[in-house]
């Protein structure tokens, strides 16, 4: 089982995977630097995943080490979190997808076009979906909270949900049951999850990157046509 663990240094947030003749793949672009007897391979994929790619937005690639040493990935302001997938199916967020074991099945899930078009994503709101025996590292902007449902409704304003079990129910409703209410309580829509399942979620973003995404949102204010 290949290991992966988060470095910290000066508030900055990196994973390094320690590879024992195993395989892990990533992100495309998530490579940082490796050392040691590492052969790097990124394959085309079929035709079937080219045209999901090219639907999904998602990357066409995602490139595949293996060997023995160790491989380090971009670093970030924001943090990383590592979970082990327990031979369960997963509905990540857009971008929560960072790193797994070869063991694992990355795929593509599509939330129904309602649902898509309630929660701002447009008529097609695609999601990754990992699935199997092995560990994948996911990409957020603070701390992860793990949340366990038993008949349960969790109710988040915002995309602060990483990753949820498949097995639970996802939508977006209106805060209130009346269109006046959702719009004079400022939470006019809200993302459900309902069931008996997990959801991973980063509600605090690290203080480092929220000043970033501040500066950068002032920035790009500027811009003209902003």
């Amino acid at each position: 089982m290949a290991q992966f663990d988060v470095i910290e240094q000066e508030g900055v947030r990196l994973v390094k995977c320690t590879l024992n003749n195993e395989t892990v793949k990533t992100e495309s672009g998530a490579l940082y630097y490796m050392r040691g007897q590492i052969n790097m391979e990124s394959k085309a994929p079929s035709m079937g995943g080219f045209l999901k790619s090219l639907a999904t937005g998602e990357s066409v690639f995602r490139p595949t080490y293996t060997g023995t040493g160790e491989v380090y990935l971009e670093p970030s302001l924001g943090g990383f979190h590592v979970m082990d997938c327990g031979g369960e199916t997963w509905i990540l967020e857009g971008g929560a997808y960072w790193a797994s074991e070869a063991s694992i099945t990355v795929d593509i899930h599509r939330e129904n076009t309602l649902t898509a078009l309630k929660s701002g994503e447009g008529f097609m709101d695609y999601q990754t979906k990992v699935s199997g025996q092995g560990q994948v590292v996911l990409a957020s902007q603070g701390p992860v909270e793990v949340v366990h449902l038993h008949n349960d409704k969790l109710t988040v304003d915002g995309r602060y949900v990483l990753a949820r079990s498949s097995g639970l129910k996802y939508s977006v409703q209106r805060a209130t049951k009346s269109l006046l209410g959702s719009m004079t309580s400022g939470e006019y829509m809200v993302r459900i999850y309902e069931g008996t399942g997990t959801v991973l979620m980063a509600p605090m973003p690290y203080w480092r990157q929220r000043l970033f995404d501040s500066i950068s949102s002032i920035r790009a204010a500027q811009k003209p046509g902003g």
